[in-house]
């Protein structure tokens, strides 16, 4: 319905249908505000423009209203998943919105000859087993190591372990046993350790030491000490490890969610136990609308997380409020997990220990994240002083170079708002057709492409930072010297001391290119310092991917009619990329499927 017209609620009211489905509520500038969905749709909207409401959010949502829109389901399965559907889509101001839907990772075991352990992230489309999930990437990569340490089963990449002729720098660390090379072990010694490792990530340490206990008396009475020694490394490390497992349960797949609410923010804590073991927790703060009550944040909550399709739906959920439509969600559920899932409220014995366990956690991050936000603001209120600023500082964005040697060079471009840093909005960009190393270039083709063409004129920041002195100052000046749009930021420099040492920057004004004096101990430095740092932090991630890709790509990927086939066979024939780059054309033309012509491409191009 177009905002210009009036809006007629009875007319509206009398033709909306009694079936289930999603209602979107815009304003008067045709934005959605709000997002909901109903088992009756005329019930459920008529509730919102009763005389009276107890909740103010209601009252304020309903002052905000210019026009509905209905989505009609055929059940309130089908409603549960269009409304989260919406919410990811618009990000309604008055609805709860979960930030983090990112997939949790795992540990991956894969299914060769010789498999080899990994971190895994997204579909399960290879084949082999997947322990988790982890609720974060570094537990995986801990997990990882350790295994290392006592486990030698391989990590490397496919393609690393076919090219070996001879043992690499782990086998020389004892933490592989070299399964590319043969002679090294033995197919059965290797599955050995392959099921030692499925059953410690299973949480069967003890079977694993038991085992370790026996082969380690074998080897002692065959007077093989030396296999003996390596046994009782392996038992060392593994009484240590679980020595170090802090929460344990009978448990075998239980995700535990606890809660805390208060001053407008909430904090949901989420505890997550596979195979009688904790794996770890994670704190996730929904965007929430002010006055809303606990009980909407959590299934609003509970729904966005388990159907971004991304994440493992356990049979068993501890929640930490009462739902009243607990019966549809483990509907939902159940369905999208293929099996009965289970929602559990008033839990008694281990159950309520692991739900207290993650009501303190939660509220002990809420505290911190709160006091995180006090000190931000407290931040911007100080360089708000500072700079003499008439209003409120709400985005300030900060560039930074990455490069070795003028090479794989990356530009980094970070977002702070009144919160702190806004990952969402950061970005990276691959610097091209410079002249190697020349910084002010790769500064200024950074900044064009950012601000050359403003899709979102409220993502203009009101303070644009620079990381390097005024060489670099004067690039985003010049690059700002034709600006089209009403809103424009305002450059500083960061340029660091003589020492290089924090609480010694100067800022460097545009235009004038005076400095700004600031204390090594001023609050409003300790932010310029962080968005700096983190612009650098970002700016080297980039760079160090960007050229590790390099690293990691054949010189054969880039000539023309060689495919996988074809680059397997030559590597194969050769032994490998130096025998190629050693053999000649004629040489290279024995290889089965490769031309003479194209032997002579292929010469040419590893030669050139």
């Amino acid at each position: 319905m177009p905002a210009d017209n009036a809006f007629d609620l009875d007319k509206y009211l009398s033709h909306l249908t009694h079936k289930p489905g999603v209602y979107r509520m815009y304003d008067a500038k045709d934005e959605v505000i709000y997002v909901g969905k109903a088992k009756n749709l005329k019930n459920r909207v008529s509730s919102y423009f009763r005389s009276q409401h107890d909740n103010a959010k209601t009252r304020a949502l309903v002052a905000n209203i210019d026009h509905i829109d209905v989505t009609v389901v055929n059940s309130e399965t089908e409603a549960f998943l269009l409304e989260n559907n919406f919410i990811k889509k618009y990000k309604p101001r008055y609805n709860v919105v979960l930030r983090d839907d990112k997939s949790y990772p795992y540990i991956f075991l894969s299914g060769h000859q010789h498999p080899r352990l990994a971190f895994h992230r997204g579909t399960k489309k290879a084949k082999g087993d997947y322990f988790g999930p982890y609720p974060s990437a570094w537990s995986v990569r801990e997990s990882l190591r350790s295994m290392q340490r006592i486990f030698p089963v391989r990590q490397c990449e496919d393609s690393y372990y076919r090219a070996r002729t001879r043992p690499c720098l782990q086998y020389q660390m004892q933490r592989c046993s070299a399964p590319c090379v043969k002679g090294h072990v033995s197919d059965e010694e290797y599955a050995q350790q392959v099921e030692w490792v499925k059953l410690f990530l299973k949480g069967r340490n003890k079977e694993v030491i038991q085992a370790l206990v026996e082969r380690m008396d074998a080897a002692s009475e065959q007077l093989n000490f030396e296999a003996a020694a390596r046994y009782r490394d392996q038992i060392s490390a593994l009484r240590k490890i679980q020595e170090q497992q802090f929460v344990a349960g009978t448990q075998q797949e239980l995700d535990v969610f606890g809660m805390a609410v208060r001053r407008g923010g909430a904090c949901l804590q989420g505890l997550f136990i596979r195979d009688n073991q904790m794996l770890g927790s994670k704190s996730f703060f929904p965007k929430v609308p002010s006055l809303t009550d606990e009980t909407e944040v959590f299934t609003a909550f509970l729904t966005q997380f388990y159907l971004a399709g991304n994440k493992t739906i356990p049979k068993q959920i501890v929640i930490p409020v009462a739902l009243e439509n607990k019966q549809a969600i483990e509907s939902l559920l159940s369905t999208e997990a293929g099996y009965r899932v289970k929602l559990y409220n008033g839990v008694r014995d281990e159950k309520r220990r692991y739900l207290e366990l993650a009501n303190s956690n939660a509220q002990n991050a809420l505290d911190a994240h709160q006091n995180q936000q006090k000190s931000v603001m407290a931040r911007y209120i100080e360089l708000e002083r500072i700079l003499q600023w008439d209003q409120t500082i709400q985005r300030m964005e900060c560039f930074d170079i990455s490069h070795t040697s003028g090479q794989q060079t990356v530009a980094s471009c970070v977002v702070f708002n009144r919160d702190g840093p806004l990952k969402s909005d950061y970005r990276r960009y691959n610097i091209e057709g410079i002249t190697p190393g020349d910084d002010y270039a790769a500064m200024a083709q950074a900044l064009t492409r950012r601000y050359g063409k403003v899709q979102d004129e409220d993502k203009i920041p009101d303070i644009l930072l620079i990381d390097g002195g005024k060489g670099q100052l004067a690039q985003a000046e010049e690059c700002f010297a034709d600006w089209q749009y009403e809103k424009k930021p305002l450059l500083i420099g960061v340029a660091k001391g003589t020492t290089r040492k924090p609480g010694l920057e100067t800022l460097i004004i545009e235009g004038t290119h005076e400095t700004i004096p600031m204390d090594a101990d001023s609050v409003a430095l300790h932010l310029i310092q962080h968005i700096r740092d983190e612009s650098h932090r970002f700016a080297i991630a980039g760079h160090r991917n960007r050229r590790q890709k390099i690293k990691t790509t054949s010189s054969l990927e880039s000539i023309p009619g060689i495919g996988a086939k074809r680059r397997q066979a030559l590597l194969k024939y050769m032994g490998g990329l130096h025998g190629l780059k050693k053999a000649s054309k004629d040489e290279i033309a024995n290889v089965p499927g490769v031309s003479s012509d194209l032997a002579e491409i292929i010469y040419d191009h590893l030669h050139s």
